[in-house]
């Protein structure tokens, strides 16, 4: 089974690295390493279309080499999916292991999730994976420490059985995992963020001011069931998540309501 790997901390951050090492190990697997050159978190599904982007390739200490761009996250499974390396079309995306975890809401915003968020659209299974910092901070930007060993082993060994795994074309699984050691696995729908964000000056230079936007301490709903209580609670999260966004009974209503009406004459003469 080929394997891209990708995250959106950069090519030498220790999460992509540990799980790595821990992919290279699962038997059957040919591993592709494409990742950006530094850090692009929170970029969400952004990609790269008014220049041409740069690769280089990346030696790794165990004699192999990946290949680091100074592109977006999407950008890395595009590379993949269009042949930058010769005889590879992946079978699976894996994407992570991000730093901080991406739960809730977060997940609209995360470029881990967006990566993996390609896979499915392009027709291929994907993965992604968060950790979630030994301070067991319920945010993804206020984390500094991080044990990625238990999260490697445990994405390493879905792979492992990926075939075999229950899930529906065009879903993907994002997993996030405690600080602490797992107490178990629990399967979620995504939970509900509160941000508290604030508009805070920064600077202010008369002919333009500089603000802080994001505020500190988010909150969520503690809701059984959810992403946001399993990692709370110390288990490891993993949901289903799929990019059909359409509202069905968003178009029933509309259907209802007839908009086709608004084209007659009549209509159009109100102002």
């Amino acid at each position: 089974m080929k394997v891209l790997l990708t995250n959106d901390d950069g090519i030498d951050a220790e999460g992509l690295q540990t799980l790595r090492r821990a992919l290279v190990a699962v038997p059957g697997v040919e591993l592709v390493t494409i990742a950006p050159d530094g850090n692009r978190s929170a970029m969400a599904r952004m990609i790269t279309t008014s220049r041409p982007l740069w690769v280089e390739e990346v030696a790794f200490e165990d004699g192999t080499a990946g290949y680091a761009t100074d592109g977006t996250p999407v950008d890395c499974v595009r590379f993949a999916s269009l042949g930058l390396v010769e005889d590879f079309a992946p079978d699976l995306i894996v994407s992570g292991i991000n730093h901080g975890s991406n739960l809730g809401d977060d997940v609209t915003y995360s470029g881990t999730v967006a990566a993996a968020f390609e896979g499915v659209i392009l027709g291929i299974p994907a993965i992604a994976v968060s950790q979630q910092s030994t301070d067991r901070e319920m945010d993804f930007r206020f984390g500094r420490r991080f044990e990625f060993t238990a999260a490697a082993e445990f994405v390493a060994r879905v792979v492992h059985e990926v075939e075999d795994v229950p899930l529906p074309r065009g879903t993907l699984l994002n997993v996030n995992v405690p600080g602490e050691a797992p107490s178990g696995v629990e399967i979620t729908r995504l939970g509900k963020r509160i941000y508290r964000d604030q508009l805070k000056l920064h600077t202010d230079e008369g002919h333009r001011r500089r603000y802080w936007v994001y505020g500190s301490d988010p909150d969520w709903h503690d809701e059984p069931g959810t992403d946001l209580a399993a990692v709370a609670e110390g288990r490891i999260s993993v949901t289903p998540v799929h990019f059909d966004l359409t509202d069905v009974e968003g178009i029933d209503a509309l259907v209802a309501h007839d908009l086709t009406r608004l084209l007659a004459p009549a209509a159009r003469d109100l102002r």
